[in-house]
C-alpha cells in the first residue's frame, strides 16, 4: 500500500478533529495546509478569512501551548477491575486492548465470571443473593472458602456498578459532543473526505461549535462566522461536487437540505428522532432525581446542573435538526399534533444576580418553557403539546414562535466577525495561556464568587 499523500494526511487530521476540541484557529491553519497541498487557488474572500483566523493558530507559536485540553473528557474505564478479575477467575479469556472501555466486553466478562461462582448477572444483594455453604457445595464450589467466594462476589458486584457508571458517562460525553457539534463526531471518514471543500467546512464549523462557554451575562459567541461563510461560499459555487449529505449532519440550513435526497433526509430524521428520545430519558432521570425550579431555572442545592445542561443543549440541537428535516420533507404538519418545546439550561445563581444587577431578567423563553408540558411526557404521548398550544403560550409571553424557533426551524444565521479564541479558566477569559494554567492549578475562579474573582483578577 502506498504511503498516504500530504492531502490524505491532512484530511485524516481534520477528521480526527471532529472528536477533539481544537481551536478554530488551528483548524483554519490545517485547512490552509490542505488547500496548499492540493495546489488550490482560493478566491480572495476565502484566502483572507482563513489567513485572519490562522494567524492566531497555536501551530505558529512556541510549542503550540494552550492551557485548555484538546479532548472531551473520557470516562475512566474498567481496566483495573478487569485486571483484578483475571487474577481471581483463572479461566477468563485474554482481554484485547481497549476492553476496559467496551461495555459489551465488560458485561460478557461479568457474566462469564459469575458462572464460576453460581451468580447470575444482576444478583447484587449481598444479603440475599450469595450462596451459603450448602448451596456452594451443591454448586460444586466446596473447594472455595467463604472468604474467597465473598471476594469474588463483591468484585462482580462492583464491576456491575462500574459498568453502569461507564455507560452513563459515555452517554454524557456523546451528549456533549452532539449538543455542540451535532453529528460531526459520527461522520465516517469516507463520507467526510469525499469532497475536501465539504470536509473543510464541516471541520471548521464543528470546531466553532465545540468552543467552551464564556462566563457572561450576555449571549455566547455564535458558531457561524465570516470564515465559515467563506468556506460555505465555496460549496455554493460548486454544488455538483459538494457532499451535501455530510454537510447536513452539522449544518441543517434549508439550501443544504434541499440538495440532499429524500432517502438520506429520512435517514437523518430517523436518527435524530431516536436521539431525541434518548435525551428525553436523561432529562427525565435528572428531573426525577431532583425536580428543578422551573419558573426561574436557577440552580438550587441538589440540582445536577452538569447533566441537565449537557442534555438540554443536546435536546435543543437535535430538536433544531428534527424541525429542519420535517420542513424539508414536507412533513411539518406533524408539528400540528406534536410540537415539543425547547429546554433551557440551568443558570448559576451568581449569573442570575448579575443579570438583575445589569438591568436584565429572565430570558422570555424561560416563561414559555415553564407553561408547556415536559418534553419527555410529550414524546410518550402522556401530554398533548400541539403547535397551537405553543403559539398560544408564546403569545401570552410576547415571544415570536417562528423567530424564536418554537414552532419552526431556526432562522438562517448571519455570519459574525471572527474573534480570537481566548484562554479560559472555568469560563473566565485569561489572555496568557501560562497564566491560565497557573490560575487553574491554584483553583482560581472555581466555586462561588466566580464573578467577583474574575473582576478582581482581570
Amino acid at each position: 500500500m502506498p504511503p498516504p499523500t500530504a492531502e490524505q494526511h491532512l484530511l485524516r487530521e481534520l477528521h480526527a478533529s471532529l472528536t477533539l476540541r481544537k481551536r478554530p484557529e488551528d483548524v483554519a491553519r490545517l485547512i490552509q495546509d490542505l488547500y496548499a497541498a492540493q495546489g488550490t487557488d482560493l478566491d480572495t474572500a476565502t484566502e483572507a478569512a482563513l489567513a485572519k483566523a490562522a494567524e492566531h493558530s497555536l501551530r505558529n507559536i512556541w510549542h503550540g501551548y494552550t492551557s485548555m485540553r484538546e479532548e472531551f473528557a473520557r470516562p475512566v474505564g474498567a481496566q483495573r477491575q478487569l485486571a483484578r478479575a483475571a487474577t481471581l477467575f483463572k479461566d477468563l479469556p485474554d482481554f484485547p486492548e481497549g476492553a476496559g472501555d467496551d461495555p459489551a466486553r465488560i458485561e460478557a466478562v461479568i457474566r462469564r465470571a459469575g458462572e464460576d461462582i453460581g451468580r447470575a448477572y444482576g444478583q447484587n444483594d449481598f444479603g440475599m443473593d450469595r450462596l451459603d455453604r450448602a448451596e456452594r457445595t451443591a454448586a460444586g464450589l466446596g473447594e472455595i472458602s467463604k472468604r474467597q467466594y465473598n471476594k469474588r462476589f463483591r468484585l462482580l458486584r462492583r464491576m456491575e456498578a462500574k459498568l453502569a457508571r461507564l455507560i452513563h458517562e459515555q452517554r454524557r460525553r456523546e451528549l456533549t459532543m452532539t449538543g455542540k457539534g451535532a453529528l460531526a463526531h459520527a461522520l465516517p471518514y469516507e463520507l467526510f473526505a469525499a469532497d475536501p471543500d465539504s470536509a473543510a467546512f464541516i471541520a471548521y464549523v464543528t470546531a466553532r461549535g465545540y468552543m467552551r462557554s464564556v462566563f457572561t451575562n450576555g449571549r455566547q459567541r455564535q458558531v457561524y462566522d465570516e470564515v465559515a461563510e467563506a468556506l460555505f461560499g465555496r460549496l455554493r459555487a460548486r454544488p455538483e461536487r459538494t457532499c451535501w449529505f455530510a454537510v447536513a449532519h452539522v449544518h441543517p440550513r434549508a439550501e443544504v437540505l434541499a440538495a440532499v435526497s429524500d432517502e438520506d433526509l429520512t435517514r437523518l430524521l430517523v436518527r435524530w428522532n431516536g436521539f431525541l428520545r434518548q435525551v428525553a430519558d436523561l432529562l427525565e432521570d435528572a428531573w426525577n432525581r431532583h425536580p428543578l425550579e422551573r419558573a426561574t431555572m436557577v440552580v438550587r442545592p441538589g440540582d445536577d446542573s452538569s447533566t441537565w445542561n449537557q442534555a438540554a443543549q443536546a435536546w435543543n440541537t437535535a430538536r433544531a435538526h428534527w424541525f429542519a428535516l420535517l420542513h424539508e420533507l414536507g412533513e411539518a404538519a406533524i408539528l400540528d399534533e406534536v410540537c415539543p418545546g425547547k429546554v433551557p439550561r440551568l443558570m448559576a445563581a451568581d449569573v442570575a444576580y448579575w443579570h438583575r444587577m445589569s438591568g436584565g431578567g429572565l430570558h422570555p423563553d424561560t416563561y414559555v418553557w415553564a407553561d408547556l408540558p415536559l418534553p419527555w411526557e410529550v414524546l410518550r404521548g402522556e401530554e398533548d403539546c400541539p403547535r397551537s398550544l405553543v403559539e398560544a403560550v408564546c403569545a401570552r409571553h410576547r415571544v415570536d414562535p417562528v423567530a424564536g424557533a418554537w414552532t419552526a426551524p431556526r432562522p438562517t444565521a448571519e455570519p459574525v466577525a471572527f474573534r480570537r479564541t481566548p484562554e479560559l479558566v472555568h469560563g473566565v477569559p485569561v489572555a496568557d495561556p501560562l497564566m491560565a494554567g497557573a490560575l487553574r492549578s491554584a483553583g482560581i475562579f472555581s466555586g462561588k464568587g466566580k464573578r467577583a474573582a474574575a473582576q478582581e483578577w482581570l
